[in-house]
């Protein structure tokens, strides 16, 4: 067992307990270790000493092995389909890509209202995209196409680069001059916008894939997503009010648009259209129904009810068959060309203002993907490669949009709808977008008569889970009230000022409060607890116990420049060691001496200082045998304006603090500079100063910086705070008999 020999301490090992046959015990016995004792005994490997040249040669040079590695990596679907087991996987990939299919054709339809453009490029974006994912994408459960909140950014987008008023026309009819809407125009303007903000996001997204920032995702945390979605829900929800009432109000877009939006439709609610109100509301109501089956009998059916299919073609015969559009002035989908069209370049001189929101659309896009992704992944037990589906996610949206689509994510009910009907692998993808082909090649003009708002009910129904993350806001509240900030700030920022907006507050939200933790970090003084080599929070575990003369302070958190002024003075704080008052204590004590003009006589300090409600006074010898032959030591000093008094606080019996380092991770220039001031000024007052548990990276970092010149050297950092404490003990000032050294202590309430 570790021991020091006229330490006084107890041998450290495990804590004695009555059983301690049946316990594994930790002993030990070896030196007390410092960083130089260390540091001679412990020597670095060689370095490796290829040059710059060799190592890019390296790197650069090309094999069988690499090329096939790059290959398989660009081209995830050759790693598994050679090896595809058609009996086994087929059958539950056909029905799996059936049954998402039939969910992926209405919801294309429906979300492209939410971006703003005529609903047959809601086909197009639920084929072209699905289609390429098969070949580039690492997840086997996930199902990509249109996505609400992504469709709602970009329309959005579109309506701010082209609004109403940009495209109404002077028509006369007889002698009357009026402005008519051009919506033919409006329409081709907002696909061109889509069509390039979806260029740009492919571009962003494959770039960062190239550049391995995958790891981009990490900043947006669950809370603040969570947070941001629910928000998005919002928008979408009141964006679709105007089609369930069917009122005509203007596109909003930005900052308040939820406001001017509810405004609008408010204003304009006495022209509701009865039968479309009617039809939305029958509509909601068994779409909800059949979505609260689904979830209560899922593991009985085979595969879910498809409600969103079934509206779709009753609403579509319901509308055909009443005229509902020319009897009722139902509004409906429209024309719906049959066939792809051909590719053609997007206008690229779209793309200076829409640089930010394309950042924006490709990061919400991938962190949506990749967290879902990883969840099935988990599940199922596979992994999925990030910086690849940022490369997949880029190469869907890049050659996808010079075919007419707009931005594509993954979506959450589509992939649980694919992964709870049995689907094994990408195929179950793209059989879904032969689905799609299917309608939009040979039958997309039956869909024509589908009433609008079939198509808002559909969408809003599917928000209902993104509606159930309010529940966050109490499990948040008891776990973690940060946390529960962020969430709070992502959404009030998200539906006050726009997606885009909102996403660069929340972003922002949650730096700050990494910043904050880092700011306010918890910090103790730990004491010993006995029987055991443990050191903790004497504020908090009774059985810990200071060690005369020793502070030990711990303080969970890096230091640099934004904390490192905290760190000191609340190292000052928590110790009761502040070296300024100390050096005032030797000033006052050295002017005594001088006035006295006696150097050898025992000379004492007069300083007042307050402690737990009690005030005490140091007295000079002189002094006080002056007061005590003429009675009046009691209160004389309480009036006094004597020139040599000084205020201070207790003079310190503490000779040694030890910093405890565990926690730090990293140290900056400006860190190492405070800690090293520190040091030189606890020096100046005969407090030596100790660093414990700095692990070896940390110093690396102070070897680096040029940490160890001057009065810091590496026998003043040790592995342990249980080293550092054995080497105070054994090496603590002993008590010196001088004369100078006396101090009398009276006091007063």
């Amino acid at each position: 067992m570790m021991s020091s020999a006229g330490s006084g301490m107890e041998p450290e090992g495990a804590v004695a307990l009555e059983d301690a046959e049946s316990q594994l015990m930790y002993r030990i016995e070896r030196p007390v270790y410092d960083e130089g004792f260390i540091r001679t005994k412990l020597p670095h490997r060689r370095k490796n000493s290829t040059t710059l040249r060799q190592r890019l040669a390296q790197h650069f040079r090309c094999s069988s092995e690499k090329a096939k590695a790059a290959v398989f990596s660009f081209l995830p679907i050759l790693t598994w389909l050679p090896s595809y087991p058609v009996k086994e996987y087929l059958f539950s990939d056909v029905v799996s890509g059936l049954s998402t299919g039939v969910v992926q054709l209405p919801q294309g339809l429906a979300y492209a209202m939410l971006a703003a453009v005529p609903p047959v490029y809601g086909l197009y974006s639920s084929f072209y995209p699905v289609l390429l994912y098969t070949f580039f994408g690492t997840s086997r459960h996930v199902s990509v196409g249109t996505f609400a909140v992504i469709s709602l950014m970009i329309g959005g987008v579109a309506v701010r680069e082209a609004p109403d008023s940009m495209f109404y026309v002077m028509h006369t009819n007889g002698s009357n001059m009026s402005a008519v809407l051009d919506v033919e125009a409006r329409d081709a303007r907002r696909v061109q916008v889509a069509v390039v903000l979806t260029t740009l996001v492919g571009i962003i997204q494959f770039v960062l894939g190239l550049l391995r920032f995958g790891f981009v995702a990490i900043y947006l945390t669950e809370p603040l997503v969570r947070g941001f979605t629910t928000a998005a829900a919002v928008h979408v929800v009141i964006s679709q009010l105007k089609y369930l009432l069917g009122v005509k109000t203007q596109r909003f877009s930005g900052p308040l648009s939820v406001i001017y939006s509810i405004k609008a439709v408010l204003s304009d609610i006495t022209n509701t259209k009865v039968p479309t109100l009617i039809l939305g509301i029958a509509c909601l109501i068994f779409l909800y129904i059949i979505k609260d089956l689904n979830e209560r009998f899922k593991k009985k059916m085979p595969i879910p009810i498809p409600g969103e299919i079934i509206v779709v073609i009753v609403s579509t015969g319901v509308s055909f068959g009443l005229s509902l559009h020319d009897n009722y002035r139902v509004d409906v989908v429209g024309k719906i060309p049959t066939g792809l069209l051909p590719p053609a370049a997007p206008m690229f001189s779209l793309l200076p203002n829409l640089v930010a929101d394309a950042f924006a659309v490709a990061i919400v896009g991938f962190s949506m993907c990749i967290s879902l992704a990883k969840i099935f992944a988990l599940k199922h037990g596979y992994s999925v490669n990030g910086n690849q589906e940022l490369i997949a996610l880029g190469l869907c949206n890049f050659i996808s949009s010079f075919f007419q689509t707009f931005a594509i994510t993954c979506s959450m009910s589509r992939s649980l709808v694919q992964e709870s009907t049995g689907g094994k692998t990408q195929i179950a993808g793209l059989l879904a977008s032969l689905v799609v082909l299917l309608v939009v090649v040979a039958i997309g003009f039956v869909f024509q008569p589908l009433p609008q708002t079939a198509l808002a009910a559909i969408i809003m129904v599917n928000l209902l889970g993104m509606f159930k993350q309010f529940r966050d806001i109490p499990n948040l509240w008891r776990t973690s009230k940060i946390e529960l900030a962020i969430w709070l700030v992502a959404f009030v920022a998200s539906v006050l000022l726009g997606l885009d907006y909102g996403l660069l507050v929340a972003i922002a939200f949650a730096i700050l409060t990494v910043i904050y933790r880092t700011q306010s970090p918890k910090s103790a003084v730990l004491g010993h607890i006995p029987g055991s080599g443990l050191y903790c929070d004497v504020a908090e575990y009774e059985e810990a116990a200071e060690y005369e003369g020793i502070k030990i302070f711990h303080s969970n958190s890096s230091i640099y420049f934004a904390n490192s002024d905290l760190y000191v003075n609340t190292l000052k704080e928590k110790t009761g060691v502040n070296p300024e008052d100390l050096q005032a204590g030797q000033k006052a004590k050295k002017k005594q001496e001088k006035a006295n003009g006696n150097h050898n006589s025992p000379v004492k300090i007069c300083a007042k200082y307050r402690e737990a409600g009690v005030t005490h006074e140091i007295l000079s010898e002189n002094h006080m045998e002056e007061e005590q032959r003429n009675g009046q030591l009691g209160d004389r000093y309480s009036n006094t304006d004597l020139e040599e008094a000084a205020f201070l606080k207790p003079l310190s019996g503490v000779h040694s603090i030890i910093l405890d380092w565990t926690p730090v991770s990293f140290i900056d220039s400006v860190g190492a500079k405070a800690i090293k001031q520190l040091i030189k000024e606890y020096q100046a007052v005969d407090v030596k100063v100790f660093i414990a548990g700095c692990n070896r990276t940390l110093l690396t970092e102070l070897d680096s910086l040029q940490f160890f010149t001057g009065v810091v050297t590496p026998e003043m950092v040790f592995p342990t705070v249980h080293d550092a404490v054995l080497r105070c003990l054994h090496s603590k000032p002993r008590p010196s008999a001088a004369p100078t050294n006396e101090v009398t202590t009276a006091s007063e309430s």
